[in-house]
């Protein structure tokens, strides 16, 4: 394959994945040594399962060559290249990717293009006649393939009967990733009215670029402090006036192989749940906003220990706030996530159980209440919230340990299969029981009525943002208002009130 040629002189790795967890069998794949492990799994992913050794220059050559082979457009310079080339470069450089349909040349799926916008940002600002020249060059190759296998997908019967006047249907489907990674590579948050604005306007830019030539109305692009889109928006479209060309949908991607072939940090327009990779590392979204504020990693550090966050982490209302802002911008959005307490039933049906990852972080918490010692353990899912729960007490009684396990895996069932950590917090916090007392090992309290109190304000603090203070201590001389026995006596033969002693 010609295609294969492209890759010469690039250094290569190779490594051994497994597809299936359930499978011992492993893969060879070979990629870019600059690439990280997730790539390769990612490769192995799409590739059709024949067994064998995976090259990324041959599984990339195959559609590459496909795309070389279809003839150019009407319109085109005899002398203009063929497009793989510039495909091959721009994979090799993370930019663009095929999507699974065009990787496994399925004829019945749409083929289309996933485009990397955080790779589009160079020395920390938008690269947009770059952007626009890569989008172009996916148009043009999805409507070369397109226009050769039209007359298989005609639908008529029989085949060799090619309509004389053939209907310009979609050509393919052209996703944009990575937006928040983007945003942060130029200095804007996720959640503010310039990091919206200027989303939206790369998003029309690119819906501009795949309507040129159609007939279809560009989207307008808004105001927004990345300098020139509108005028090659504008001249965009004036150079493609005269032409009848297939169309192509925009959107944004969902979760799949494809994002993590290409390194991207948060897939589609979502945004970046965490800080820090599985591996614990910064991210890279991470230190260009910090470098964009001025912070070097051990002065955020300092601000993090101080008690103050030096970024914002965007939540779930970010999300459905940029979702909503790129409305009409692109023709495609994914399905939001649902909100906290909505469909509540369906989500906790049962099998519909959300797993941890592999490789879990969270944290450890050694405690005294009292005098008496507690181990707290957390592990998180990807996007940083809580997933699971361990709660030991140190030199208590098989009874009590048995009960703090059990606890802990109720507790961990629940947020697994979506339930809210506030109602667990609601339901624990201030829970009066012994042992409690003052707390040593922990700032967030100094004193708790029992250990699931300090261990549920713990969480509250660490996993929900909110500081509960601590309970008011009752004094040795006062009565209990809430005795854990009821041991009330309302007979007739004596006073209403008084209570029964425990004789042990």
């Amino acid at each position: 394959m010609t295609a294969r040629l492209h890759w010469t002189g690039v250094r290569m790795r190779t490594l051994r994945v497994n597809i299936d967890p359930d499978d011992s069998a492993m893969r060879s794949v070979t990629l870019p040594a600059a690439w990280e492990d997730d790539a390769a799994q990612a490769l192995a992913q799409i590739t059709p399962t024949t067994g064998g050794p995976i090259r990324l220059s041959s599984e990339a050559g195959r559609w590459v060559d496909t795309i070389d082979a279809s003839p150019a457009l009407p319109g085109t310079p005899a002398d203009a290249p063929s497009p793989g080339r510039s495909l091959s470069c721009l994979l090799l450089m993370r930019q663009l990717a095929p999507n699974v349909a065009l990787w496994q040349r399925q004829p019945d799926d749409a083929p289309g293009f996933v485009l990397r916008l955080s790779g589009f940002v160079q020395d920390g600002g938008f690269s947009p006649e770059h952007f626009v020249a890569c989008m172009q060059l996916a148009c043009d190759s999805l409507r070369r393939l397109a226009a050769e296998t039209s007359a298989e997908r005609t639908g008529e019967l029989p085949l060799f009967d090619i309509p004389t006047e053939q209907t310009l249907d979609s050509a393919g489907i052209i996703l944009l990733t990575d937006l928040d990674a983007c945003l942060a590579a130029q200095g804007y948050d996720y959640d503010s009215d310039d990091g919206r604005n200027a989303a939206k306007a790369i998003s029309a830019l690119a819906t501009t670029v795949a309507r040129a030539g159609t007939g279809r109305a560009a989207p307008s692009i808004p105001n927004t402090p990345l300098p020139g889109l509108r005028a090659l928006a504008a001249s965009v479209m004036a150079s493609a006036e005269n032409q009848r060309l297939a169309p192509i949908e925009t959107g944004f991607s969902t979760p799949g192989p494809v994002d993590a072939l290409l390194g991207a940090e948060a897939c589609g327009l979502a945004p970046v749940f965490s800080p820090l990779t599985e591996g614990g590392q910064l991210r890279e979204s991470t230190l260009a906003r910090l470098a964009h504020r001025g912070l070097t990693p051990e002065a955020a550090l300092a601000m993090a220990l101080g008690g103050t966050a030096p970024l914002p982490l965007a939540g779930v209302h970010a999300h459905t706030a940029m979702h909503q802002a790129l409305a009409g911008a692109v023709d495609y959005l994914p399905a939001l996530p649902e909100p906290e307490m909505e469909n509540l039933r369906a989500r906790l049906e049962r099998g519909v159980r959300r797993p941890l990852p592999m490789r879990q972080t969270g944290f450890t918490q050694r405690a005294a209440i009292g005098g008496h010692h507690i181990f707290m353990r957390t592990s998180e899912f990807e996007d940083g919230s809580l997933g699971e729960l361990s709660i030991t007490p140190a030199r208590e009684s098989p009874m009590a340990r048995g009960l703090m396990d059990c606890l802990s895996q109720a507790v961990s069932i629940g947020l697994q299969f979506g339930a809210p950590l506030e109602a667990f917090v609601e339901r624990f916090a201030y829970t009066r029981f012994g042992p409690g007392g003052t707390v040593e090992g922990d700032p967030v309290a100094a004193y708790a009525t029992s250990m699931l109190d300090y261990a549920f304000r713990a969480l509250s603090d660490a996993y929900l943002g909110t500081h509960m203070p601590d309970a008011p201590p009752i004094e040795p001389n006062a009565e209990d208002p809430s005795p854990m026995l009821p041991f009330t006596n309302t007979s007739d033969e004596r006073p209403r009130g008084r209570r029964l002693k425990l004789v042990s």
